[in-house]
């Protein structure tokens, strides 16, 4: 799997925009105005952040030694995931959780918007 590949994915679901906040490496996907994915395009091998529910990232990261908790984000909400290994079932699984949980925690209104698009 790569990026353009996770970049599609991404942009396929309702109100994602991507932009570059950070740096112009770390391509950043937003549902609306909360971020649900962090992708460093020049780093190798391929890696995203992505928020998962605590319980299951305690599960995720004693099963798989590509997924560690993100650096310079809460370990508790959010995981890094080295994509090489995995599978692309569980990679999209994650993302669409990531952004389950990031549309979740919008008012109802953005929640609303979003949906009317």
């Amino acid at each position: 799997m790569d990026a353009n590949e996770i970049l599609d994915y991404c942009l396929a679901k309702k109100g994602v925009t991507e932009s570059f906040p950070f740096d112009n490496e770390t391509l950043v996907m937003k549902v609306d105005t909360k971020m649900f994915l962090l992708m460093g395009l020049e780093k190798q091998p391929l890696a995203i952040n992505v928020k998962t529910d605590p319980e299951w990232s305690a599960e995720l990261r004693e099963q798989y030694p590509q997924i560690t908790g993100a650096y310079h984000m809460n370990k508790t909400h959010w995981n890094s995931v080295t994509v090489d290994g995995l599978k692309r079932d569980l990679i999209f699984k994650l993302i669409d959780q990531s952004y389950d949980l990031v549309f979740k925690s919008l008012t109802k209104k953005a929640q609303n918007e979003v949906n009317s698009l």
